[in-house]
């Protein structure tokens, strides 16, 4: 990867932190821009000071995302690409959504992504080249039940994603989007159902940011457009299971 520069948000756990780790270990510089700070291992931190820099930004509050990144894209700003990992799950069937409930998933997931590209696509046309990928899900490409709100911004991602590609091509930015099935992360805590423990259940982390560095990797002119990366069996697990079975053995 060398020494280019890449702009990764959700960086803070999850996909977001492997990526990270990734691009350092691979010689990029990295801007991580999270709502909490990224958890870096001190190790990776004293190799990488001088190629890691944060940014704590609530990428749901407008105003705030638009000072984090004019800060971010100010002066002469040297920019090859930006990786979009934050966004959070939220599931039930529709008629449980209040109105302020779907807006902050929609702005969360969807409409903050779009401010974001607002920004750095002058800086990429005016360097000449770049690459802007998207975290997608497989809920983007087939809806699923009780997620109803959730699938339409991913959909929403991968059409948008699509037509930027379109967009951009003159100027020579790629666009990709990663639609990842199950990824055993944080994404779950607040949930009430996880993958089930078997591997072949879920996806790894780190297996999404080889995806994304084969994408960033690939010669100049080729472009990954979609990657649909899915664990090979898809158990879930209700949290309420887990809770019954712990009790019944106290």
């Amino acid at each position: 990867m060398g020494r280019r520069h890449y702009v990764v948000t959700g960086a803070s756990s999850g996909i977001g932190l492997a990526i990270v780790h990734r691009m350092l270990a691979e010689g990029a510089d990295v801007t991580a821009v999270s709502r909490r700070p990224a958890v870096v291992p001190e190790s990776v931190l004293a190799e990488n000071s001088d190629r890691l820099r944060t940014a704590v930004c609530d990428l749901c509050d407008f105003r705030e995302l638009d000072r984090c990144m004019k800060a971010l894209t100010s002066g002469n700003a040297i920019l090859d690409g930006v990786v979009l990992c934050h966004g959070y799950g939220d599931f039930g069937s529709l008629e449980e959504f209040s109105a302020e409930r779907i807006e902050r998933l929609v702005d969360t997931n969807l409409v903050s992504h779009m401010l974001i590209v607002r920004h750095v696509i002058p800086i990429l046309k005016r360097l000449g080249r770049g690459d802007l990928v998207f975290m997608g899900s497989e809920t983007g490409i087939r809806g699923r039940k009780m997620g109803a709100v959730y699938s339409a911004t991913k959909f929403a991602i991968n059409g948008f994603a699509e037509s930027l590609r379109a967009e951009c091509a003159a100027g020579n930015l790629r666009v990709s989007v990663i639609n990842p099935g199950m990824v055993y992360t944080p994404f779950f805590d607040d949930l009430d159902f996880r993958p089930a423990d078997c591997r072949d259940n879920f996806i790894e982390p780190e297996d999404v940011a080889r995806i994304v560095s084969t994408i960033l990797g690939m010669p100049h002119g080729t472009v990954i457009d979609k990657v649909n990366l899915t664990p090979q069996k898809r158990v879930v697990r209700k949290k309420e299971d887990d809770a019954e079975r712990t009790g019944s053995g106290n």
